[in-house]
């Protein structure tokens, strides 16, 4: 398929009002093309919560317009002579949250430490799927449209096992907690809590099942999520509004924490005082920035507890990802909804109501 057979049509945010449904569509100028570039024919879009974030500003000002999604999964319909990997015309695959890093572009100043250790998410210079700017000066555009240009690089095949439905939120969603739970150790001899079981959260409690943790313990402000949360196979669930005594009944008992919210009220000293010594506590989640958190570092101090952050994941990490749904019949929680329902979508992730990823489909 040549370029000019088909456009670059999206829902473009163009102020900070967008956030509320008014986003409008419209055609865009994708990244001037590049034999490394691969374009893909948009079928699905997952809706993520750092779209809303960027499409009101939260974490800085939006480069306006902007085109969000970066839970990405479609049918290749060029490949540059450049490409790298296996990519071919009509093959599926995908784009997550990074489209491009320093790795491999021969800097006058070389790699950074990141990528040269492999570690491509944590690079200074990285372009994320949108909101950003590629090497070239252009503005990267993400997924609530009709097609994506990226890099090659960072373009990935969605293997057999797994739909494309499944696969576009583990782009974002899944990965962001798969990294962290390897990363950390998740498996055999470790209990694992996920707080925060919506969009991300949810794929925390699945991972950790899937990489065989002893025990995944879901925990959330209501009770009115324990069955949900029970059905996805977490083996204990706790409501920190609605459960008296939580902390004491709980104190202890956990080796990982994977904390999805992106609010700073929530109580930091309860979970902390859940983690055994040595025990360590993620933030995936990221607050917007007039939102900080504040915490007493006693329970660091006294239990020796890490308290760390972890970004994204890289290419390979969303491979190993793949295999491993795809081997473990991998089933998400996911609602489909129109590319043209989109407006109303954002609404409604906003409202807390999807159960409990949105993709979008074209």
């Amino acid at each position: 398929m040549a370029a000019e057979d088909y456009k670059f049509e999206g829902w473009l945010g163009k102020d900070f009002s967008c956030v509320d449904g008014k986003m409008v569509w419209e055609e865009f100028e994708p990244k001037p093309w590049e034999e490394t570039n691969v374009d893909i024919r948009i079928t699905h879009s997952g809706i993520c919560g750092s779209d809303l974030h960027t499409l009101r500003s939260g974490w800085g000002p939006a480069p306006y317009p902007v085109c969000v999604g970066h839970e990405i999964v479609g049918v290749a319909v060029r490949v540059g002579s450049e490409a790298s990997g296996d990519i071919r015309v009509g093959d599926r695959v995908g784009v997550g949250a990074q489209s491009d890093a320093c790795f491999g572009r021969n800097a006058p100043d070389g790699n950074c430490d990141a990528c040269s250790e492999g570690s491509v998410t944590y690079c200074p210079r990285i372009v994320t799927t949108y909101a950003s700017t590629h090497f070239n000066g252009a503005k990267s555009m993400g997924g609530y449209a009709t097609y994506h240009r990226c890099p090659s690089k960072f373009v990935v095949k969605v293997p057999d096992g797994l739909s494309s439905a499944a696969a576009a939120p583990m782009l974002y969603g899944g990965v962001t907690v798969y990294s962290p739970l390897r990363f950390h150790g998740a498996g055999p001899g470790k209990t694992v809590g996920i707080v925060g079981v919506g969009g991300l959260g949810h794929f925390g409690v699945l991972f950790a099942k899937a990489l065989g943790a002893d025990k995944v313990v879901g925990i959330s402000r209501k009770a009115e999520k324990k069955q949900e949360v029970l059905d996805m196979g977490a083996d204990e669930y706790i409501a920190t509004d609605d459960d008296k005594d939580w902390e004491k009944t709980h104190a202890n008992s956990i080796d990982i924490i994977i904390s999805t919210v992106s609010s700073s009220k929530v109580p930091l000293q309860g979970y902390f005082r859940l983690l055994r010594r040595d025990g360590a506590f993620v933030q995936v989640g990221c607050p917007d920035i007039s939102d900080p958190y504040s915490f007493h570092p006693g329970q660091l101090i006294f239990k020796r507890i890490k308290f760390t952050g972890s970004h994204i994941g890289t290419p390979d990490e969303i491979r190993e990802m793949y295999e491993l749904a795809a081997s473990k019949s991998f089933k998400p929680w996911i609602q489909e909804r129109p590319m043209g329902d989109a407006n109303q979508a954002i609404v409604d992730v906003e409202a807390g109501k999807p159960r409990y990823r949105y993709v979008l489909v074209n």
